[in-house]
């Protein structure tokens, strides 16, 4: 029995033509569909359940508010876009949002945790424990317990690694930390409860950590020579190489004029 011919070429093309256009027709066709299914009502987005950190921004306040700003199907609704719109209220820090089928979302919240005041009397915004600053309601926090900081913009989170890297230092010494602040020069100070200012100088953690520990370690001994105790301090200065200056309340600094020889 002779081998089968092989079909003439012409045939081989239409043949391949035909397998394409149909394969084309049907992807069309399932477009089409998914298009057609992804408008019906019965995808409408009808419900938005919120939930995560609500603290300060109630759910429902939530819904009202960004309901407005979602268009779109369950298939087609654009979750970026109404994630940037939770992101938007304030507190909100960071939002997840997901589909549940047939025509829900899901969103989850992640709020501001704030740790302290940034800026100053005139601006106060507040600093969250990334160290971001952002914008909220200051009055909605307990202002007496948290500590105001400031500095330079987008220098939030190394102003607040270094008041958390002092802090326990000082606040066993019994003289917590209120401010805490960074100048445009890179120069950090800070103002105790007890009133008194320490102007810390330059540099990173580890070295303005030196700097301070020689003084928690000695003020004791030193104030104690006139007949003081630390909350009698008023002002130090570490910015010296090998020591520092310290000022105290009711004692003069001002040497006597020494008396001219005869």
């Amino acid at each position: 029995m002779s081998p089968a011919a092989p079909r003439p070429l012409d045939l081989r093309l239409m043949n391949m033509t035909f397998m394409a256009l149909l394969l084309t027709f049907a992807v069309l066709a399932a477009v089409a569909g998914v298009r057609w299914l992804a408008r019906l009502s019965a995808f409408d987005i009808q419900r938005i359940t919120v939930v995560g950190d609500t603290r300060h921004s109630n759910s429902m306040t939530l819904r009202a508010n960004v309901a407005p700003r979602i268009a779109g199907t369950f298939f087609s609704v654009d979750l970026g876009r109404v994630r940037a719109a939770f992101e938007a209220v304030p507190w909100v820090r960071h939002a997840v949002v997901q589909r549940e089928f047939p025509n829900r979302l899901k969103v989850v919240l992640q709020e501001h945790q704030p740790v302290g005041l940034w800026g100053s009397d005139g601006d106060l915004r507040l600093i969250n424990n990334f160290g971001e600053v952002f914008e909220a309601n200051v009055g909605e926090v307990d202002q007496d317990n948290l500590p105001t900081l400031s500095g330079p913009d987008g220098q939030g989170a190394e102003v607040l690694a270094m008041y958390q890297a002092l802090q326990g230092s000082f606040a066993a010494a019994d003289m917590p930390i209120t401010q805490m602040a960074l100048s445009g020069r890179g120069s950090w100070s800070v103002k105790l409860e007890t009133g008194a200012t320490i102007e810390l100088g330059r540099g990173n953690v580890a070295e303005v950590q030196e700097r301070s520990q020689r003084l928690l370690k000695t003020m004791t001994q030193v104030v104690a020579r006139y007949g003081r105790q630390t909350s009698a301090i008023e002002s130090v200065d570490l910015r010296h190489e090998n020591g520092y200056a310290i000022r105290l309340r009711g004692i003069s600094t001002v040497l006597a004029p020494t008396p001219a020889k005869k």
